[in-house]
């Protein structure tokens, strides 16, 4: 592609040791890390949004990370374009026999399942077990869900969300009864099962937790806003209003969405 053909060119000037520019030349592997975080939570962001021009862009930001990556590793003998390029091709064909083979999959979960136990397999002499290889530096939410989904590679799950949904019911018992007992050790272990078993349900449900999530914190930040607005527009002092009056507010913000 002739475009992309141009970034490795531009991205090869601004690394050029004596005409290229001082801060690319700078850069290592690692202090780049922090910029593509943030490139990577914007594109999320951009998603979530449904901003797509906003996403295009992001989505370069993140090619940009890539090439520079690549560039500082070509540069130190380490790895070139052309190696990572035949890796997640190679990969691509081995993880869908299905279509490049005569494996057959009918449906995305058994898809999902399969690309696991394949992944395991080319793994196993450096993985010792089928829930490993999980970044432990995301969010909690997504390693469980992340978690749950290996496990249920090599047939640790049930069939179906209604035994999910009666564990919650079981751990949500226990963290109450832990309350009535005043046990703060427990209640936090309890809190832990209860979210776990959140993630189950909406796993099995096909939903991801973690967007759910922000979906809700999204949702409280547009209605804590509108009872903000509303003691604004009035003259009035949010901090010496009743909890009665702000669940009031709250509830007209709900109805009006």
């Amino acid at each position: 592609m002739k475009e992309f053909d141009r970034l490795v060119e531009i991205i090869g000037k601004l690394r050029d040791p004596e005409k290229g520019c001082p801060w690319d030349i700078k850069q290592t592997h690692e202090s780049l890390i922090p910029n593509f975080i943030e490139e990577l939570y914007e594109s999320i962001e951009a998603i979530e949004n449904k901003n797509y021009e906003h996403l295009a862009e992001e989505l370069g930001d993140i090619l940009l990370h890539i090439i520079m990556q690549t560039q500082i590793a070509k540069e130190n003998n380490r790895f070139e374009l052309e190696d990572i390029l035949k890796k997640i091709n190679d990969k691509l064909i081995r993880r869908h026999p299905h279509v490049f083979g005569n494996g057959e999959c009918d449906n995305a979960d058994k898809v999902k399942m399969n690309w696991e136990r394949i992944k395991f397999e080319e793994k196993k002499h450096s993985r010792f077990s089928a829930i490993d290889g999980i970044p432990r530096t995301m969010p909690a939410l997504i390693i469980a869900q992340r978690m749950q989904e290996k496990a249920a590679s090599v047939g640790f799950d049930w069939p179906n969300v209604l035994p999910a949904i009666e564990k919650l019911k079981e751990e949500t018992h226990e963290f109450e009864e832990a309350f009535t007992n005043n046990n703060t050790e427990e209640m936090q272990n309890e809190l832990g099962d209860i979210l776990f078993s959140i993630v189950n349900i909406s796993r099995k449900l096909g939903f991801d937790t973690e967007s759910a999530l922000k979906r809700t914190i999204k949702k409280f930040e547009t209605r804590f806003r509108k009872i903000e607005e509303h003691f604004r527009k009035n003259g009035k002092n949010m901090f010496e209003s009743s909890l009665e009056k702000l669940d009031e507010i709250w509830d007209i913000a709900k109805k009006n969405e």
